[in-house]
């Protein structure tokens, strides 16, 4: 993109008398970049559509930098009188935060380890220490030291071989999601040579110590499809594919059991399962199918003596089941029922002890701890007393313990770490989120669920917090959130970022909209593939709710989300903008037909079962009709801003930049449209915990700037 092609005026005298004005005001009085329309058609099924910003799908290119480049330069511009307060938020939301902090250690095979960070350090530090917490401290690695001299930093997988004296590890420093796994001697802090590259991070030890399992990925499409075995001290390029999963809309991952006894590769779509088990104690073994594959069969496994123990949607379990098997006989129809199928019960997971086995459950959209004995001498459930709380169970690498770690917090509640005796049923409370600052008291805020009625007449729970004393006469800023996809299902949580919205007035509303799944597999299936439009009118039928009940009025309702949650966002914009007068969309899918077409992108073919494929006439039709940015059309649009990152491999940047444009070219309001590109991050955002606060800063203060609250 050529500087001559970008209308971008601004005197220097103009910034610096108008910096005190909103930036509603300069939207209106600085001219915005303008890419320029380069028409391409793209032709499918008889039908072409005219894509005047295709060439913006080119990172290497200048022009397209430039472009990018220039909308960063007219973000700051407009943004520029908010810089000072984006600080004073940044500082607020840090100062909450205890920056000496550690977790709670948690034993494994003799050690017991920590993640602990140290004040005015962005990165985690992991350490163990040798069978009590009073011995010397032995740190594996300081992530602030391994970070220097990169933009990005990010260490994922570490696996301890079962001798104690490995570790493997990943690093990925473009935030591409391209993993180099490395081994580390622990006795020694040696790093070996072995260098194995473009994988997902994870591996997996076998029992000898020596041989090390993992996942590579497609250097281009980034999909996860070959497990490799290394064998220490050898040569990388003599590792061994173990399996390769070629068809191309499953990814594969490797593991071993909590019972150490079996290594198990998987395979996995949106709707169908595979697993694969070795003996770890065999690693130049042949691994043998669990089950074969059966399109529309979800399956997990857990191993426990001398049986797997089965979640599985098998034999028409919607909201799925738990059935076991027999090790040396482990086909689908010698599975048994242990814990059978419930209408209004979703399954979503289990842990296995030596003599307890734990269910997490959900029923009408609340997490429920079921314990139960092996010899079924005790069946219960943990108390929960709201409705607007979230409990899951936490790290529980340990077999044989009587003790069960979860977690539980809720909208009102720090997060607390709690070791529960499954026995006596006594409860420790390891460690409560501390809130610092001297200004929070948990007794200043309040939380509700309600329920919006869909246009079909479904009702859709909403989970809503804000500060006491509120009244609802329609002048009360609210922020909605969603997300509405993959049966992801957003719980009611607590965030101390978030208080400074709530502190300043702000409702935050959660809509439990179909596309996850809140009120189980039902209602995830209602929101996806042809029933996709139900995320969206969901949301917006819960927005009119919030309206009509005087929680707020269209001139202060703000709606934000991320990812497919921002494909919800540019869905809502072009069905109803009248209704929101500001939404964040972050790295937002919102390119969808492009996009599903394009099969050499990350993850495309793999999401076939969630959003169709569009090779397909029907699917290509009913995507075309709801995707974002094919749907862009001469309206008002509700004041916008725009986040990505350069390297996204999740949300390629191109997505939201040719919408923003496109936006630019059609929209008939003065509206604020913003569009701010991290250059060296990718779909998570810039590493580090304190860098990430930034990116949250100048969401909150978008907002709030636009509410007139200046601090």
């Amino acid at each position: 993109m050529k500087t001559s092609h970008i209308i971008f005026l601004l005197s220097i005298t103009f910034a610096t008398s108008c910096k005190n004005n909103t930036s509603k005001t300069l939207e209106t009085k600085t001219k915005h970049p303008i890419a320029d329309k380069k028409p391409t058609n793209l032709e499918k099924h008889d039908d072409v559509r005219v894509d005047n910003y295709f060439w913006l799908n080119d990172r290497e290119d200048p022009e397209v930098i430039d472009y990018l480049e220039q909308e960063n330069e007219y973000n700051d511009i407009i943004t520029g009188h908010t810089k000072d307060f984006q600080k004073d938020i940044f500082e607020e939301m840090k100062g909450r935060i205890k920056e000496d902090d550690s977790s709670v250690p948690y034993k494994l095979n003799g050690y017991w380890y920590i993640t602990k960070y140290e004040k005015g350090k962005d990165y985690p530090i992991y350490s163990r220490k040798k069978e009590t917490l009073e011995a010397s401290e032995e740190i594996i690695f300081d992530c602030n030291e391994e970070a220097k001299g990169h933009n990005y930093f990010r260490m994922v997988g570490l696996s301890v071989s079962p001798d104690n004296k490995l570790v493997a590890f990943g690093v990925d420093t473009v935030s591409r999601r391209k993993y180099t796994i490395r081994i580390k001697n622990l006795e020694t802090g040696e790093i070996y040579p072995e260098t194995l590259e473009t994988t997902s991070g994870g591996s997996t030890w076998a029992a000898d110590s020596k041989t090390l399992f993992y996942t590579k990925k497609d250097d281009e499409t980034l999909r996860s499809d070959r497990i490799y075995r290394h064998v220490l001290g050898t040569n990388v390029s003599e590792d061994v594919e173990i399996y390769n999963e070629k068809d191309d809309t499953f990814y594969t991952f490797v593991y071993k059991t909590k019972s150490k006894k079996y290594l198990v590769i998987g395979s996995g779509s949106t709707l169908t399962s595979e697993y694969r088990i070795l003996r770890a104690d065999d690693p130049m073994g042949e691994f043998k199918i669990f089950q074969p594959r059966q399109r529309g069969l979800e399956y997990g496994i857990a191993h426990y003596d001398d049986h797997f123990y089965v979640l599985t949607n098998a034999d028409k379990a919607k909201n799925f089941k738990l059935m076991k098997v027999s090790e040396e006989n482990t086909l689908k129809e010698n599975w048994k029922d242990v814990i059978p199928h419930r209408e209004d019960v979703l399954l979503e997971d289990i842990e296995i002890f030596k003599e307890y086995y734990v269910i997490s459950e959900r029923s009408n959209g609340l997490n429920l701890i079921n314990v139960k004995r092996w010899d079924k001498k005790a069946d219960y459930y943990l108390p929960f007393d709201n409705e607007t709380y979230t409990a899951y169970v936490s790290t529980n690498p340990d077999f044989d313990t009587k003790t069960l770690r979860y977690s539980y917090n809720s909208l009102t509640t720090p997060n607390s770490v709690i070791d529960f005796d499954m026995e006596t049923k006594a409860k420790d409370v390891k460690k409560e989120q501390e809130v610092l600052g001297g200004k929070f008291d948990k007794n200043n805020y309040t939380s509700d669920r309600v329920w919006a009625t869909a246009k079909d007449g479904t009702k859709v729970p909403m989970s809503l917090v804000y500060k006491k004393g509120i009244v609802k006469d329609g002048s009360n800023p609210v922020l909605q959130y969603a997300y509405g996809s993959y049966g992801s299902t957003i719980d009611p949580y607590f965030s101390t970022a978030r208080l400074s919205l709530l502190d300043r007035g702000f409702i935050y509303a959660i809509a439990h909209i179909r596309g996850g799944e809140y009120l189980g597999r039902a209602w995830y299936e209602e929101g996806k593939l042809f029933n996709k439009k139900n995320t969206f009118t969901d949301f917006i039928d819960c927005s009119k709710y919030l309206i009509a009940e005087g929680y707020t009025s269209k001139d202060h309702l703000y709606a934000m989300g991320g990812s497919a949650g921002g494909l919800l966002m540019g869905a809502i914009v072009n069905i109803a903008p009248e209704l929101y007068n500001g939404v964040v969309a972050a790295v937002p899918f919102v390119d969808v037909v492009t996009t599903m077409l394009d099969d050499s992108i990350p993850l495309t073919t793999g999401e076939y079962d969630e959003w169709g494929n569009p090779n397909e006439k029907e699917y290509y039709e009913y995507m075309k009709s709801y995707s974002p940015y094919d749907n862009v059309v001469a309206q008002d649009y509700p004041n916008m801003l725009v986040t990505t990152g350069l390297h996204d491999s999740q949300v390629q940047y191109w997505e939201p930049a040719k919408w923003v444009a496109k936006l630019r070219e059609l929209k008939t309001d003065d509206n604020i449209l913003l569009l701010h590109t991290n250059m060296e991050a990718g779909h998570g955002g810039a590493s580090g915990r304190f860098e990430a606060l930034k990116e949250v800063a100048e969401e909150y203060v978008f907002l709030l700037d636009l509410e007139g609250i200046k601090k």
